[in-house]
């Protein structure tokens, strides 16, 4: 039976690995408090070096909530963002 869940994709600026370096913990933490209780599914970057970033969560409010937080999107190193349904047919 399918599944919805929800795909917050970011699109990073230029120089992200350096940028990122001081705000990395406080996204990381964040990461970790919403997968503790069940509201991230599952996170990650793309690419290499990276372009933007895919995390996956159990609602569409659990992950704009996310993206208001995340100080990657706050001091702007997320250019763009967004979040679009995912409908999942296999485990």
């Amino acid at each position: 039976m399918p599944q919805t869940l929800y795909v917050l994709f970011y699109e990073y600026g230029d120089d992200v690995i350096a940028r990122r370096a001081p705000l990395r913990s406080a996204h990381l933490e964040l990461i970790e408090a919403y997968h503790a209780d069940g509201r991230l599914v599952m996170a990650g970057a793309y690419g290499d070096p990276p372009q933007g970033g895919l995390l996956v969560y159990s609602t569409a409010e659990a992950a704009e909530a996310f993206a208001g937080e995340d100080p990657y999107v706050g001091q702007g190193l997320v250019e763009r963002w967004r979040v679009e349904p995912w409908t999942v047919v296999t485990p």
